[in-house]
């Protein structure tokens, strides 16, 4: 019979993760985890239950990935990083949860003996390259909740189960706890008593500040609501539709990360609210970090109430929601619970029916005006040449199911995927936070936690190539994750030309159309997926666009990775 091999820092990690209800282990793997590494060995040789590795072949894109499936799930993961340039790599997926609030544990490692003990060779590297002074911990030191470094064999499994729990209490964040491989690889001894770790509760408001706000919509004659992060749960997005039908208060998404609310509902208002803003005499703000801009450029009249579990945000240098009224508490459960007290304060019925009846018709009206309007744009841009953005938004919602879930990072032309790329469901849209070059990875972990539905990875040719994409490519073959890629080509970074006249609208660039930063000599994209056995296409013709939408739409839905590549006008 085999000798039972000894148990090591590598099963207090994963015996962390296992307690913590982790399914995922995401990495681009560095050579500090050998003890990880034989720990996952050892749970498939012992067939013991625990978390899914999966192998990712970029930080940046490890910590997306990860991110894409705790958004979808609400469910922490846990990303190891490549000691301290790896976690450097990963910065910008790590300032995107932490601008995000998205709970997520991530650990790298180091060594910290050097080759000075007899030992132990953890190898050169550590002593010529990768160590950093001060400890890795200086990197991310200002872009997570919580960080520090495991002291002892004695103490990582507690500590990364603290860390952990941290990360998903309010306000949620990711954790990073730096693990040293002379603190891995020593015996490790499990608690006499292994205690499961709680779940996080649900924070809720007081009744007090419910019964108050109820009151306040029944007696408002033109409330509005405008929202960003509402639909982050399913239950979110259902609670918000039934609020809204309840008392016909119309919904604008200002700036929104989410599908928040159905765009063919007739109290949709799209994501352009300013016009509606000093109609209103109550604002409710659902989820929204920056409803407007300039910050203090909010609704005149309007008394305004900011709903969320953390609507003043600590991890944005500054911020002016003009607040009379905070409700705090976990979004879906808070608007549960104001729509229950609507209801049964009958604040729907009696005097208010008739008020609420003649609102109804009134924003009905107001959606099928902007509906008209946006019909007779994609009409009007149907067959223009080169391609209008208009058009391939309008032809994105005609060639992809209503189960389509819409990853997007277009920058220049979100606008016209906000106004013209159609949906109805929950989770059917994402967006990152931060930087650029997190939508593939962003995508992928939304086809991990949502893998029978099609994934569209909507990206402006200049935000594809701040992406890792080969890499994003090949992961998503080796995980079984398949998604269609739609690059929106206009061959500019043109919001860096935007940005430059809006400086200097009549300045020599202008005038003599020499441009620096914008002009993108980029690649056959169509090509890239080649290696990976995708299918690519470029289309220049408006006429073919749907046809080579559905054309790929069928290769992802054979399994393999596509990518078109539309070439725009502008």
């Amino acid at each position: 019979m085999t000798q039972a091999q000894a148990k090591d820092g590598g099963d207090a990690i994963m015996e962390a993760f296992r307690n913590l209800g982790v399914d995922y282990i995401i990495s681009s793997p560095g050579s500090e985890w050998a003890p990880v590494w034989e720990a996952l060995a050892r749970q498939k040789v012992n067939e013991t239950g625990g978390p899914t590795y999966i192998n990712c072949w970029h930080e940046t894109l490890a910590v997306d990935l990860a991110l894409g499936y705790t958004r979808v799930t609400g469910k922490l993961q846990a990303v190891l990083l490549h000691a301290g340039v790896g976690l450097l790599q990963g910065g910008v997926g790590i300032h995107s949860a932490y601008l995000g609030e998205v709970p997520m544990l991530v650990c790298s490692g180091e060594a910290i003996s050097y080759g000075e003990n007899p030992e132990l060779d953890p190898q050169g590297q550590w002593y010529r390259n990768l160590s950093v002074v001060g400890g890795p911990n200086r990197f991310v030191e200002p872009f997570v909740k919580w960080s520090g470094q495991a002291t002892s064999p004695y103490t990582l499994y507690e500590q990364l189960v603290r860390a952990g729990e941290m990360a998903q209490r309010v306000p949620k964040g990711p954790t990073y706890l730096d693990i040293p491989i002379e603190t891995m690889i020593h015996g490790w001894t499990p608690p006499a008593k292994i205690r499961p770790v709680p779940q996080a509760p649900r924070t809720q408001p007081e009744t007090d500040a419910i019964d108050r706000l109820a009151d306040r919509l029944a007696r408002s004659s033109k409330p509005l609501i405008i929202t960003e992060g509402s639909g982050q749960e399913v239950a979110g997005f259902a609670s918000l539709v039934q609020l809204a039908e309840l008392m016909a208060i119309p919904v604008i998404e200002s700036a929104s990360i989410y599908a928040n609310f159905p765009k063919s509902h007739p109290l949709y208002l799209g994501g352009n609210g300013e016009a509606f803003f000093n109609q209103a005499d109550l604002v409710l703000l659902l989820g929204s970090r920056s409803p407007w801009y300039p910050p203090h450029a909010g609704p005149a009249h309007a008394t305004i109430v900011a709903m969320g579990e953390n609507p003043l945000k600590g991890q944005m240098a500054y911020q002016n929601l003009l607040a009379d009224q905070y409700v705090e508490g976990d979004l879906t459960l808070t608007l549960q619970l104001l729509t229950e007290a609507l209801e049964a304060n009958g604040a729907a019925g009696g005097s208010n029916a008739a008020k609420i009846a003649e609102r109804r018709e009134y924003w009905t009206a107001e959606h099928n005006r902007l509906e008209e309007g946006r019909l007779a744009a994609v009409a009007a841009a149907r067959a223009r040449q080169p391609i209008d953005p208009v058009w391939l938004c309008a032809a994105l919602s005609e060639a992809m199911p209503d189960d389509a879930v819409f990853v997007e990072e277009v920058t220049s032309h979100r606008g016209q995927v906000m106004r013209h790329v159609q949906w109805d469901n929950p989770q059917s849209y994402f967006h990152p936070n931060g930087g650029l070059g997190q939508g593939l990875g962003l995508a992928l972990g939304v086809k991990l936690a949502m893998p029978d539905r099609p994934v569209v990875a909507l990206m402006g040719d200049g935000g594809f190539l701040y992406n890792p994409v080969t890499q994003s490519f090949g992961v998503a073959g080796e995980a079984n994750l398949p998604f269609l890629t739609v690059v929106f080509n206009n061959g500019n970074y043109e919001a860096m030309r935007r940005n430059h006249q809006h400086y200097y609208p009549d300045g020599d660039a202008a005038r003599s159309d020499i441009w620096h930063g914008v002009h993108i000599p980029g690649p056959d994209y169509a090509k890239l997926v080649e290696p990976f056995g995708g299918y690519g296409v470029r289309v220049e013709d408006p006429a073919a666009l749907v046809p080579a939408l559905q054309t790929a739409l069928a290769a992802v839905n054979e399994g393999r990775i596509a990518l078109v590549d539309v070439v725009l006008s502008i």
